[in-house]
């Protein structure tokens, strides 16, 4: 039996739940289970969802008759989950991630074939991003899914740098301003009046996100030029990213356009603000997420002299990084069938918004 184990059910790890149990059959799963911590009465109809769903619910042997008391039946322990997994999937807040790799997962390691972290658990494994390093992704035992800015700043190095991935040479510099929303539409606390800057605690990359892309770029052996500065704003809509890319080939808008409409996970966009691209997520993506890497404004792309190329693009609110999750399962799953079975993804993207 393959049985993929999902720890948390936050705002990545409830869509993820969803997306592995619709597609269960089709990837190659048997079950999916996944983790909750906290018996919370206003959670019920999320994991009474997931259940109907096909998923199938561990909480800790202790919080078992509680989580019953508000109808919500455990089918198994938390610890018993990680055991019977192939795959655990890891979308706990920042840093549990890596207190759960040495508390839990290092004494699964025999029995589980990988663990898979979410976003910003940097050390936590290897660097993965799909369609990006796809081949650097083998027998790893501990994997990180970038975050999904960094999902988006690797994906704006591919296509606006490096020629859509043909020419990794072609790319010199990377400059990126990433503009984040305050918090998830489905989070209640943390959010900010105003905005609000970021330091720049890297002296070499400014922020996580280019010192993450540097290491997902770095698993292939690129070098990469590369700087960050980030700051929030007080909205929830989606994040966004400003980009200055310096190139070694002449080029042209209409041809950095071409290399993001050639790449599937690449959508394009001809709005300008990101209530009217997050509505469509919601219209019509899986569980409202836009699953894409990066949705590029066309109409913000420009080119200084014919070697600089600048505009905006709009991050998918972490469904970029549910993207990578499920395609590192099918990886590490069925790594022979890997670029056959991912294709089951394709009908969750768009290409444009």
């Amino acid at each position: 039996m393959t049985v993929v184990h999902v720890v948390g059910t936050g705002t990545i790890g409830e869509p993820l739940i969803g997306l592995l149990c619709d597609y269960r059959k089709r990837i190659g799963i048997d079950e999916v289970t996944f983790y909750k911590h906290s018996p919370v009465l206003t959670d019920r109809p999320k994991i009474n969802g997931l259940l109907k769903r096909g998923g199938v619910l561990a909480v800790r042997d202790e919080k078992v008759d509680e989580f019953r008391k508000l109808d919500m039946e455990p089918t198994y322990t938390a610890e018993e989950a990680i055991k019977r997994a192939d795959v655990v999937i890891d979308c706990t807040p920042k840093g549990c991630g890596l207190e759960n790799k040495e508390r839990f997962y290092r004494k699964y390691e025999d029995r589980v074939k990988a663990f898979l972290a979410q976003g910003s658990e940097f050390g936590f494994g290897k660097p993965f991003a799909v369609g990006i390093n796809d081949e650097a992704m083998r027998d790893d035992k501990y994997v990180q899914i970038v975050s999904c800015n960094t999902h988006n700043i690797a994906v704006a190095i591919k296509c606006f740098g490096m020629e859509g991935g043909k020419n990794p040479d072609n790319f010199v510099t990377g400059r990126f301003v990433c503009i984040r929303r305050a918090t998830d539409i489905s989070q209640e606390k943390k959010f900010i009046p105003a905005p609000e800057v970021n330091e720049h605690k890297d002296g070499k990359f400014g922020t996580h996100h280019a010192r993450d892309v540097w290491y997902l770029y770095n698993t292939m052996g690129h070098d990469l030029d590369v700087f960050s500065s980030a700051l929030k704003v007080n909205s929830q809509y989606m994040h966004s990213i400003w980009f200055d890319i310096k190139v070694k080939n002449p080029t042209t808008a209409e041809e950095v356009i071409q290399h993001c409409r050639d790449d599937p996970r690449v959508a394009v966009t001809y709005k300008k603000h990101a209530n009217l691209i997050f509505s469509f997520g919601r219209d019509h993506g899986h569980y409202g997420r836009i699953l894409n890497q990066t949705v590029i404004s066309i109409p913000t792309i420009g080119i200084r002299g014919d070697s600089e190329v600048f505009g905006f693009c709009f991050t998918p609110q972490d469904g970029n990084s549910i993207l990578s999750s499920v395609s590192a399962v099918i990886g590490i799953l069925y790594p022979e069938e890997y670029r056959e079975r991912i294709r089951v993804l394709d009908e969750l993207l768009f290409d444009e918004v």
